[in-house]
């Protein structure tokens, strides 16, 4: 398909202190490759949960105020639309794929809302706050420890900021959103997409804030939560949590696949589990997937390829 260049906001860095209406009164234009419509870009967003960050919003084309559309919000939100400038080459696609299942009419009309990460925070941002305060002050503080003489930049930068970064999506980002665009502001025209720690992310938030989420998908989920390892205490923690805060069945949805490839490869054992207590939940083929994508690995490319799939499930019309 085609690229088209399309012109998005561009905020000056220099304006971080500012409300986003003072930060759109300024904007610049800058030039993002998209092979469907166009991207809104909130630089340095301000909160008071979290570090400021970017946030792309996608709008599909003939996006009209006339309609009203269902937001998919998406972590990670650097990697979703243009390979050339991301660290690895590789995107999501999202704009692709969105505007092809538009175009089919298989989906709500819709825009994506990607929220970038930062680096150094990632870890942080993501890692589910309730289950790593459930490890007990001894473990936490090795996990922490083990992280500050590591030279990953994705494990854990101070402590888990998880519930703030939650706070961040419902509190400020969302209402602007639903003040500056044609959105349906409903909880069931709101979910959540991630992938690896973005799936853990996207798990918390449904499980957090049922009433803002209908839907989540959890893609590739990182359920080690850290670099796995044999006694690992981590994913009993989150299965602990899953299994006390799962939402209503009756109206939310939620996804999960996997690969067998890279590190997706440790991921099965544990996702059994978590199925096992999605069934005990009353979750059924009509409100939840869990998917295996053989010799499938953990990148972008792979997500890309997959992605129509969690995507159809939560905007189903």
């Amino acid at each position: 398909m085609r690229k088209l260049l399309v012109a998005g906001l561009m905020f000056g860095s220099l304006l971080s202190s500012c409300s986003p209406e003072k930060k759109a009164e300024q904007a610049e234009e800058q030039i993002l490759n998209v092979a469907g419509g166009r991207i809104e870009r909130l630089e340095n967003f301000d909160s008071k949960y979290i570090t400021p960050r970017n946030v792309d919003v996608w709008l599909p084309d003939n996006y009209s105020d006339s309609k009203k559309y269902a937001v998919l919000y998406m972590h990670d939100g650097q990697m979703l639309f243009d390979s050339t400038t991301t660290w690895n080459k590789q995107e999501w696609k999202v704009d692709e794929v969105v505007s092809d299942l538009l175009k089919k009419g298989t989906i709500k009309d819709c825009i994506v809302v990607g929220v970038w990460n930062i680096q150094a925070e990632r870890h942080s941002d993501y890692f589910p706050q309730k289950p790593f305060e459930a490890l007990g002050q001894t473990v936490k503080d090795s996990l922490i420890s083990k992280a500050k003489r590591s030279e990953n930049t994705h494990l854990f930068s101070t402590t888990v900021n998880s519930d703030n970064y939650l706070k961040f999506l419902v509190k400020e980002l969302k209402p602007y959103i639903d003040s500056h665009y044609s959105v349906k502001t409903d909880m069931e025209n709101t979910v959540v997409a991630g992938s690896s720690m973005g799936g853990l992310i996207s798990m918390y938030a449904i499980c957090e804030y049922p009433q803002v989420f209908s839907g989540a998908a959890c893609i590739s989920t990182h359920w080690p939560g850290i670099m796995p390892s044999a006694d690992n205490p981590v994913p009993a923690k989150f299965m602990e949590y899953l299994d006390a805060n799962l939402p209503d069945p009756t109206n939310h949805k939620i996804y999960f696949d996997y690969g067998t490839a890279t590190l997706d490869q440790y991921y099965e054992p544990y996702q059994l589990e978590a199925d096992k207590i999605m069934e005990k939940h009353g979750f059924n083929s009509s409100n939840w997937e869990t998917r295996k994508f053989e010799g499938e690995n953990h990148s972008e490319n792979a997500w890309n390829k997959r992605l129509h799939i969690p995507v159809t499930f939560l905007l189903n019309k």
